[in-house]
Formats: structure tokens, sequence, C-alpha cells
């Protein structure tokens, strides 16, 4: 099982390593991928849009090994921002 989480902080600086270090882990997976791919994001904290730009990133990924994201513990602030931004059916599909 793949176990993706977001850290505490994701910032602009950060956000490149973030989507790196998970695409890494991914491709060095010895497992096939599920279907769906969790993402815990109960620990973000601090963030930018750029923690946005992560998550369709990891998406994006995701979608073109032909597997789905589901992002699980959003924080209220995380939803209201990808609200804002008119991407929450695009991490929370129905």
């Amino acid at each position: 099982m793949i176990a993706l989480k977001l850290p505490v902080t994701l910032l602009h600086d950060q956000a490149d390593a973030c989507l790196a270090q998970w695409e890494l882990q991914l491709a060095q997976g010895t497992a096939p991928l599920p279907t769906e791919v969790v993402l815990d994001a109960s620990a973000l904290v601090e963030f930018d849009s750029s923690a946005l730009a992560v998550l369709l990133g990891l998406r994006r990924v995701l979608t073109q090994k032909g597997r789905a994201l589901r992002v699980e513990g959003m924080t209220p602030r995380l939803r209201e921002l990808a609200s804002l931004y008119g991407v929450m059916d695009l991490l929370q599909p129905a």
C-alpha cells in the first residue's frame, strides 16, 4: 500500500520537491498502484496556493497512469482555498 501524506508546511519553496518525492515514491513501489490512491491532508497547517498546485500535479500524474486521487482529511481552510480557486471538484470527485 502506498501512503502519501501532506507535510505540515507546504509553501512555494517546498512544492516542487514535494511532488517529486511523491512521483519517486509511486515509481519505486513494488506493488501495483491501486485504482484509487489516497492522500492524507490532515497534517497540513501552513500552506499557500502552491499546495493546490501540488495536489493537482499529483492528480495529473495518477491520471496518466490510469489511477484516481482521493484526498482525505482536508482542513476547512484547504477546502475553502480549493473552492475559491474552483478546483474542489477535481480533488473530491463525486
